[in-house]
């Protein structure tokens, strides 16, 4: 049985490897097939995308992969495409084909100033996304990107949601990283918020019994002695 429940452990750890593996930017050849609005985020035209918008082309239409073109942007660092599709009455909240939104895109890229872009612009840290039925939270915890972290935690993203996989933002940090600075700023973020530290994973451990079976010493000591 405890062979079973490690495997278990281990086939949902290598399941959850990697949040940008699911997400799925435009190809090259995708991005030089675009015409259209989809095509002016890519290259961030903003006459262009001025010139659709005033002649009432569908904001939020999808390419073959659910893309609008504000993901198109997103995914293309194109910050100023992002303003002018939202100021045009993009809807930047939109999750393409793998459920992912403009905030989720960013956070896993690490890309702060294009996150920065998007919540000034009105998206959201709230969303449910990806097939893990997570948040930009949990996804940027897992990768230790400790600054988006702190932008999304001041963005109102929910501390506490438990995704498919039964983690949350903080068991993310300890299960899925290193031990290292980042992934400890990260938790240290988390639990300066006032993240949950007694939810636990499936089997019923804690952040604090995870980072202890995995030799985290830095993380036990402040999950031992949370910072107010």
């Amino acid at each position: 049985m405890r062979l079973n429940s490690a495997l278990i452990v281990i086939g949902i750890i290598a399941l959850a490897g990697s949040p940008a593996r699911a997400q799925v930017a435009p190809t090259a050849s995708e991005a030089a097939a675009y015409i259209g609005l989809h095509a002016a985020a890519q290259r961030g035209d903003l006459a262009k995308i001025e010139q659709l918008a005033s002649s009432k082309a569908d904001l939020n239409a999808r390419d073959n992969n659910g893309r609008t073109a504000l993901h198109v942007a997103s995914f293309a660092k194109q910050r100023d495409a992002i303003r002018a599709l939202a100021n045009a009455g993009a809807n930047i909240n939109l999750l393409d084909k793998d459920r992912y939104d403009g905030v989720t895109i960013a956070s896993v890229a690490d890309d702060e100033e294009t996150l920065r872009v998007l919540l000034a612009s009105g998206a959201s840290a709230k969303l449910f996304t990806s097939r893990y039925d997570g948040t930009a939270l949990i996804a940027a915890a897992h990768l230790g990107h400790d600054g988006v972290v702190k932008l999304l935690i001041a963005a109102g993203a929910p501390l506490d949601h438990v995704n498919n996989l039964h983690w949350t933002a903080a068991i993310e940090a300890v299960v899925l990283g290193n031990g290292g600075a980042r992934h400890q700023e990260t938790l240290r973020a988390l639990i300066k918020a006032g993240a949950d530290l007694q939810l636990t994973d499936r089997q019923g451990n804690t952040p604090l019994q995870l980072a202890t079976s995995r030799g985290y010493p830095e993380m036990v000591k402040m999950l031992s002695v949370p910072a107010r």
